[in-house]
């Protein structure tokens, strides 16, 4: 391509070069030429005017009197009626300019120059044009360069950018060129970088959170298949095959939950749900880890109370906070329901040290944790609770208390007897 605009543009020069360069050189050998004799009859129209007024006044006339009277390399003869001819310089040969004027005595005056001189006008003319013409094409082919480098750096560059982001480097270059058409290729791309950085970010951040978010319940459906495994009582059997098909139910709805997210974190599937009905079933899915690390885990609060919102988001932000107590809290974690104005709260808290002050509102920024964790649980859970309409706050750091803000409409009208209970 370089080539190609370099050549181009070299030929429209040269094109340009012949067409108003054979036409100067005929100008001006026109114009040279009748300048010529134009110089010639002027001289001899001065020429003459001395001779008449040296006539009219009985004044000498010869060669030696007139001699200075005829400028440059010209040569003139004066033919006065019975007098020899009077000649003045030497009589150019060859091809020659000439000139000749009758007077008013009667007298003849012709003036010639050699047309040599004329030549060596328009060589000299010749080659000024021919210098100044080889100064454009220098130029011209200096520009086409320059050109040609702006042009097809900006293409090479913009190649390598494509390939590099075909390659699986997504990083934008913002890197702009001055033409408008190159720089919105360069915007085109960069937009198709930054919209695969983002699904790169997403996909790694799906993998992230699925990891996370399905390791503990896969824990506690392993845990519950080797009591099955372990027990001959029938109806034991059964009631852990019930719940361990609950929690593979469970995990379905965290991946389609995930995935959902991932494709767009607004979208929800909000319900009006019993919300004793989700504590009921993290209590029952969590006892058992809580059981092996000598601690409990209870609830209490008010009953009957409707959520608006999606069950499993809402199980799986429980999840994340029951987690979160059994690994950096202690002693025994509570859930708690209570009303604040048209919305229910979930509580969950612990008897451990609390969250550190360092920490404070960043807990729940991914990659933020207190000890050699992810960091990921308390961010997918805020996600999640905000996916929904909801929130989830840090209420209290010592002891920590955490609140899953969501909106209600109760079962039934509370009465003023209602007590917390422990479920």
């Amino acid at each position: 391509m370089r080539r190609r605009l370099i050549n181009s543009t070299l030929a429209v020069v040269l094109v340009v070069i012949a067409v108003f360069g054979v036409s100067l050189v005929i100008v001006e050998t026109r114009t040279i030429s009748n300048s010529a004799q134009e110089r010639v009859d002027s001289e001899v129209v001065r020429l003459i005017s001395i001779v008449d007024s040296r006539i009219l006044g009985d004044e000498q006339i010869n060669a030696r009197v007139l001699e200075n009277q005829v400028t440059g390399d010209r040569f003139a003869r004066i033919e006065i009626p019975g007098r020899a001819p009077i000649r003045i310089g030497t009589e150019p040969t060859g091809d020659v300019i000439t000139a000749s004027r009758k007077g008013e005595e009667g007298e003849t005056v012709t003036v010639e120059e050699a047309s040599s001189a004329v030549t060596r006008e328009v060589g000299r003319t010749l080659l000024i044009i021919a210098a100044v013409a080889l100064l454009a094409v220098v130029a011209a082919v200096l520009l086409a360069v320059r050109q040609a480098n702006r042009l097809t750096s900006p293409l090479t560059d913009l190649a390598e950018t494509a390939e590099r982001l075909g390659s699986g480097d997504p990083r934008p270059r913002h890197k702009r060129y001055g033409v408008p058409e190159l720089d919105r290729v360069a915007d085109v791309l960069d937009g198709s970088a930054e919209r695969i950085a983002r699904m790169l970010t997403a996909e790694r951040r799906l993998a992230a959170d699925a990891s996370h978010q399905l390791r503990t319940p896969l824990t506690a459906l392993s845990m519950r298949l080797e009591e099955i495994t372990l027990t001959d009582d029938p109806s034991t059997v059964k009631e852990e095959a019930a719940i361990a098909l609950g929690q593979v139910e469970r995990l379905t709805d965290v991946v389609e939950r995930l995935l959902t997210n991932s494709r767009d974190p607004r979208t929800g599937s909000a319900v009006t749900f019993d919300l004793d009905e989700v504590i009921k079933q993290q209590l029952a899915e969590w006892r058992p880890a809580y059981r092996n690390a000598g601690r409990a885990i209870v609830s209490s609060g008010k009953h009957h109370l409707q959520a608006v919102g999606t069950p499993g988001a809402v199980a799986q932000v429980l999840a994340a906070l029951i987690e979160n107590s059994l690994m950096h809290g202690g002693g025994t974690v509570a859930l708690r329901t209570r009303v604040t104005g048209n919305q229910a709260v979930i509580e969950v808290t612990d008897e451990g040290p609390g969250v550190p002050a360092d920490l404070g509102a960043r807990i729940f920024e991914r990659a933020i944790s207190g000890r050699n964790s992810t960091g990921i649980g308390l961010a997918v859970a805020r996600d999640l609770a905000e996916a929904d309409g909801g929130r989830l706050e840090m209420l209290q750091a010592h002891p920590p208390v955490f609140g899953l803000f969501l909106s209600r409409t109760p079962l039934r009208r509370p009465s003023e007897g209602d007590e917390p209970t422990v479920r």
